[in-house]
């Protein structure tokens, strides 16, 4: 196994990893936060907002974004089958997640945590989830385009 091999398998694994936590979100955090009152559902969003930002996931977000980048570029340079696949994996997840965290879910989580009452809910709740749907669909896609280089290797 070469550099580029396990490059390709990191790649997979944690834009894999990156898209099941926001998956989690998308399929049943938020809906089970909907199951309480408005005003405890910002609460409890807003700390999880807050520890969001810890080593655990922010490690996994920076990889996520990281290693597909330093792969499509090992990949493009080095002449491997499948590189341009990994490229288009790097920019799904660069426009597909950090983007739209960035542009879209950063700035929601901010007015929630400015507003951690029943209005913030009700103005965060679809927006955020809509959002997190995308970031969600971008890692998979990203994934799959992995998978598919891995394949190609």
């Amino acid at each position: 196994m070469n550099l580029w091999d396990v490059l390709l398998v990191l790649t997979t694994l944690v834009t894999g990893l990156a898209g099941g936590v926001f998956a989690a979100f998308s399929t049943f955090v938020v809906a089970g936060l909907r199951r309480v009152a408005p005003a405890d559902a910002a609460a409890a969003m807003a700390g999880i907002n807050a520890d969001a930002v810890r080593p655990p996931f922010m490690t996994l977000f920076g990889a996520a974004v990281v290693v597909p980048v330093v792969t499509g570029v090992v990949g493009l340079v080095g002449g491997y089958d499948g590189a341009w696949l990994v490229v288009a994996c790097a920019v799904v997840v660069l426009v597909g997640m950090l983007g739209v965290t960035a542009a879209a879910n950063v700035p929601l989580n901010d007015r929630l945590a400015a507003s951690p009452d029943a209005a913030g809910w009700a103005a965060f709740d679809r927006p955020w989830s809509r959002w997190n749907h995308v970031r969600t669909v971008a890692c998979a896609a990203a994934c799959a385009l992995s998978g598919a280089a891995l394949a190609v290797a």
